[in-house]
């Protein structure tokens, strides 16, 4: 792993005035992270109404105003009062926002803020961060050291955004997002890749802003496997619905077979028959499934049957990582599959830019050293592995961000989609959920085992 540094966050200087100098620039990146965070926000729960705002779209989901007030709260007791030391702005609705107290099918039931309120709230709460921004200094304890508290924070606002991108998907009426589309691929992408055998390093310890579950870095010895090189495609899973892969048992397990019968599962959510074809709700708007792009809105149970169906297998979390990460010429893992920068438009498709995954192969760029394609941004990939923590995990800084979901209900995704924020993602970054949940933006990727033919190539 190399101790290179996130660009942006430190200064290869030493002594006072190199602190000073890191500092300096620290703050100015923790204040554009907020405001891009902040920016979002207000985007996505000013384009509908305070009815609206207020409504549940979906039991799975929370209110947008609830998430709304929410990032506020998180952003009081980590920031205000915990690294500022300061009197709390409204102690008084701390339990009102707490997730784990107040379950999402129960959130609109409860005295929440108006929207009004809830945005003066986060307006006044914001204005007494950039206060204590001015006069931190990030070397005192391991909370405030690179500014972790505040990465933490804008990297929670920011899943929270594509919390509720993923309600304005769920919702009712006309569309009231908008967006380009994806850039048009150069040229498509199909076929495996072949990953030799080997060690590689999976996991951090020098990213500044990487969370617990995605610490310490470790070393994973694995064999010969073969992954995708992109995504599995709308063309490729409607030859899967064609062949009677929903009403074939034999492709799925017996918890997913009968989850596909509970459910009445027939393609992924969001699709309705089309003619010969199928359509596509997204974001308010019924569009003809494109082929070329990677499918989105699968569980993790029908990721697994498609996988079955064709022969493979979905990738361990450490295959993924590895093929993510790895350079096959230098031996270390990189932050992103490109190299260490942070992505940019060319390499990625993330930041709710298209609200919508790009056709395979539309970001070159973006591929790794061994040639695989798409694995940061468009879907979250499903992997075959239950989330756990990482040989020698500590959780920092409070259980609940990870380690109270260890255990075999969550399997882990990865890679981030079209609705994540570049600084909610990167090579390390580890999502979950149950196998059940599609109204995620979630795809995937197959592997094999390498045949002997294969592994000594």
């Amino acid at each position: 792993m190399s101790a290179r540094s996130e660009p942006g966050l430190r200064a290869p200087q030493s002594g006072t005035e190199g602190d000073a100098v890191t500092g300096e620039r620290l703050r100015v990146r923790i204040a554009a992270e907020l405001a891009r965070a902040r920016s979002r926000t207000t985007l996505l729960t000013e384009v509908v109404d305070d009815a609206d705002l207020m409504r549940q779209h979906s039991p799975l989901m929370s209110p947008l105003v609830w998430d709304l007030a929410h990032v506020g709260n998180q952003e009081e007791l980590w920031l205000v009062r915990d690294v500022g030391g300061r009197e709390p702005v409204r102690c008084d609705i701390d339990e009102l926002y707490d997730a784990f107290k107040q379950p999402r099918r129960d959130r609109p039931a409860l005295p929440l803020l108006p929207p009004a309120e809830a945005r003066a709230y986060l307006g006044t709460v914001r204005d007494k961060v950039h206060d204590l921004l001015d006069a931190v200094t990030f070397t005192e304890r391991p909370l405030v050291a690179d500014g972790f508290a505040f990465g933490m924070i804008v990297q929670h606002e920011q899943q929270h955004d594509e919390t509720m991108l993923a309600t304005h998907q769920l919702r009712s009426g006309p569309a009231v997002l908008h967006a380009p589309p994806p850039p048009e691929p150069p040229a498509g992408v199909a076929g495996e890749v072949l990953v030799p055998a080997g060690p590689f390093t999976m996991g951090t310890d020098t990213d500044p802003w990487a969370l617990d579950n995605e610490r310490p870095a470790h070393r994973v010895d694995l064999p010969a496997y073969v992954i995708d090189a992109a995504p599995v495609t709308n063309g490729q899973y409607q030859a899967f619905i064609a062949d009677g892969g929903y009403t074939d048992p034999r492709w799925w397990s017996p918890a997913g077979w009968a989850h596909r019968l509970r459910e009445e599962l027939s393609a992924p959510m969001h699709w309705r028959p089309d003619g010969d074809n199928w359509s596509y709700q997204r974001f308010g708007r019924w569009d003809r499934v494109r082929a070329d792009e990677p499918v989105v809105h699968v569980c993790w149970y029908e990721a697994q049957a498609y996988a079955a169906w064709a022969g493979k297998r979905l990738p361990t979390e450490a295959e993924w990582e590895k093929a993510a990460r790895w350079d096959p010429v230098t031996g270390r893992s990189r932050r992103y599959p490109w190299g260490d920068d942070d992505p940019t438009d060319v390499h990625a498709n993330l930041g709710q830019r298209h609200l919508r995954p790009a056709q395979v192969g539309a970001y070159p760029a973006g591929a790794s050293p061994l040639g695989v394609h798409q694995l940061i941004g468009d879907v979250w990939e499903w992997t075959s592995t239950t989330f756990r923590g990482h040989p020698g995990f500590t959780a920092f800084p409070y259980r609940e961000y990870s380690e109270v979901f260890f255990g075999d209900a969550y399997r882990v995704l990865r890679g981030g989609s079209f609705g994540t924020d570049r600084s909610a993602c990167r090579g390390t970054f580890r999502n979950w959920d149950y196998p059940i949940r599609r109204q995620i933006f979630s795809g995937f990727r197959c592997a094999r085992d390498a045949r002997p033919d294969e592994s000594h190539r």
